[in-house]
C-alpha cells in the first residue's frame, strides 16, 4: 500500500489507518482483534485510538505491544486541563503498553471556548509540552469534527505537528464555513503540517437524527455510511486525491473495513476534472456534509 510522508513528523504511513474505534465498539472483542491483527498484515502502519473509543485501549493492548516497532501511534485526550490530560496520558501508556506516543493530540476540540481552557494556565498544553520534554510524546497534534474554523484558529495559536479533520465529498457537495476543508488543508501544505482524514465514507447523519439508537443502526458508525464497494472507492479515493492529506483514519465499522482496505490497495490519485465528477455522482445519490446540522 502506497506511503506518505506525514508532515514535519517525517513519519512514512500508509495511506490509510486502523481507526481504533473499531475495536473499541465492536461487540465481540475477538472480531475487534482479528481486524486489527487483519489491518497489519495489510501493511497498515499507523494507529488513530483514544480513550472515548470504548474498550479499544484494553483490547489491542497486547497487540500493540506486539507490533509497537512498526507502529506510528496518534492517541488522543479530551481532557483540557493539565492534570486531567496527564492523568490521562499515563494511563494511555499504561493499557497501551507503548512506551511513548508518536503523536498526542487534543481530541474533539469543537469551540473557541476549549481552545481558550486548553490554553489558558493550568491548561492541557502545559502537559503535553512537559510530556513531549520528557520524551512521552514526539509531536503533538489536534482533531476538530465540526468546525474547520476552529483548527484554523488553533493554528494561529501553536506550531501543531499533525491535524485530523473530516475530509469526505459530502462536505463539497454543499461548502459552507463549518465544513469546508480546503483552507485546513492548504495551511498545513503551507506549514508542512501532517492532515489525517476522518469521514472519508460518510453518506450524511443517520435519518431520524443523530441521536437516533446505537442498537437501531446496522453499523456502528455514527454517520451513515456508504456500503458499496464502488461508492467506498470513489470516496476514499476522493479523500486520498487532496493535495495535503497523508491518510485516512478508517471507519468505526470493522466490517467495512476490507472495503475500505482493497479501496486503498487500489488507490489512484484522481485529477481535478474526475474529482468534480465525483461530487456530482454523490449529489445525485443524495450524499449530505455532516456539518452544519
Amino acid at each position: 500500500m502506497e506511503q506518505r510522508r506525514l508532515g514535519r513528523t517525517g513519519y512514512k504511513v500508509t495511506i490509510l489507518t486502523i481507526g481504533g474505534a473499531g475495536p473499541g465498539f465492536v461487540p465481540d472483542p475477538q472480531e475487534g482483534v482479528k481486524a486489527f491483527e487483519m489491518a497489519i498484515e495489510k501493511g497498515l502502519n499507523m494507529l488513530d485510538i483514544a480513550p472515548s473509543y470504548g474498550e479499544a485501549e484494553t483490547r489491542i493492548g497486547l497487540l500493540v505491544r506486539k507490533y509497537r516497532s512498526r507502529l506510528v501511534i496518534a492517541e488522543k485526550t479530551m481532557e483540557r486541563t493539565r492534570d486531567g490530560a496527564w492523568a490521562e496520558l499515563k494511563r494511555s501508556l499504561e493499557r497501551l503498553g507503548a512506551g511513548y506516543f508518536d503523536i498526542y493530540q487534543f481530541h474533539a476540540v469543537s469551540s473557541l471556548e476549549e481552545l481558550d481552557r486548553i490554553f489558558d494556565r493550568g491548561g492541557a498544553l502545559e502537559a503535553f509540552l512537559e510530556a513531549r520534554d520528557q520524551g512521552l510524546v514526539k509531536h503533538i497534534g489536534i482533531t476538530v469534527h465540526n468546525d474547520m474554523r476552529i483548527v484554523l484558529k488553533a493554528l494561529e495559536r501553536f506550531d501543531f505537528d499533525t491535524v485530523l479533520i473530516p475530509v469526505n465529498v459530502g462536505s463539497l457537495v454543499a461548502p459552507s464555513p463549518e465544513n469546508d476543508f480546503r483552507p485546513v488543508l492548504k495551511a498545513a501544505i503551507d506549514r508542512d503540517i501532517g492532515v489525517i482524514a476522518i469521514k472519508a465514507i460518510s453518506k450524511g447523519r443517520w435519518p431520524g437524527g443523530q441521536r437516533r439508537m446505537i442498537g437501531d443502526r446496522p453499523f456502528a458508525t455514527w454517520y451513515e455510511p456508504l456500503e458499496e464497494q464502488e461508492d467506498i472507492d470513489k470516496a476514499v479515493w476522493f479523500t486520498l486525491s487532496q493535495e495535503g492529506v497523508t491518510t485516512y483514519s478508517m471507519s468505526a465499522e470493522v466490517r467495512l473495513w476490507p472495503r475500505i482496505i482493497s479501496a486503498g490497495e487500489r488507490f489512484r490519485r484522481l485529477s481535478e476534472d474526475e474529482q468534480k465528477e465525483v461530487v456530482e455522482y454523490f449529489r445525485r445519490k443524495e450524499v449530505r456534509p455532516l456539518f452544519p446540522e
